[in-house]
């Protein structure tokens, strides 16, 4: 069959962004403000427009429906299923990246409503196939827990080791036993104490930092 005989298909990105708000693994959504699945919320994204590449679309329309400008944004999978879009034969390849919510100022626009942070365990009815999309950059990311450092972008830049588990265990979504995950950190994560500490209403937590290095994914 010739190239020019193929069925046409239109590209998209969608982004999975994850925050984790010191209790809650969150995601980010968007309210569409059109058609189709106009008022439901959806992950960000759009469609790839003529000499843009996919990861300069994905950028781009996290820009523009969120305001929120990464650049280190990570391919997750692409998602092909026929009708999965009412609009026609649409192959969404999507992404994913972890972000630090306190730093993170959001601003919808383009066709997004809205913009909003939400609980990964109370996650409102999806658009499109994006219940599908979340699950599979969900798994993505327990499955680097204990082999990469990458949770750790989840935490602000000092923290308590405590706050720490409570991010690894926001993401595995269950308990994790403590002398385990210390013992983990000790042997895997590159930390160094700063000196200083986290007061509240228990004796002070010292705060750690994790060491930049060439081995931290």
């Amino acid at each position: 069959m010739a190239l020019l005989d193929r069925k046409p298909f239109a590209l998209t990105t969608d982004l999975v962004i994850f925050a984790f708000d010191s209790e809650q693994l969150r995601l980010l959504l968007i309210r569409r403000a059109k058609e189709p699945f106009s008022n439901r919320w959806a992950l960000p994204g759009g469609f790839l427009e003529p000499n843009e590449t996919l990861d300069d679309c994905a950028e781009r329309e996290l820009i523009e429906e969120t305001g929120l400008q990464l650049r280190h944004l990570e391919q997750l999978a692409a998602f092909s299923r026929p009708g999965r879009d009412p609009r026609g034969d649409v192959v969404s390849v999507a992404y994913l990246a972890l972000v630090r919510a306190n730093e993170q100022t959001l601003q919808a626009g383009s066709d997004a409503a809205e913009a909003a942070w939400h609980d990964i365990n109370a996650l409102p009815s999806l658009a499109f196939d994006h219940d599908e999309i979340v699950a599979t950059g969900r798994r993505r990311l327990a499955e680097a827990l204990y082999t990469t450092t990458s949770a750790f972008k989840l935490l602000p830049d000092s923290f308590t080791l405590g706050e720490a588990q409570r991010a690894f265990e926001a993401v595995a979504g269950e308990p994790i036993d403590k002398r385990n995950f210390r013992a983990w950190l000790q042997n895997k994560a590159p930390l160094r104490e700063t000196g200083e500490a986290r007061r509240g209403q228990h004796r002070p937590a010292k705060l750690y930092k994790l060491v930049e290095g060439k081995d931290n994914q």
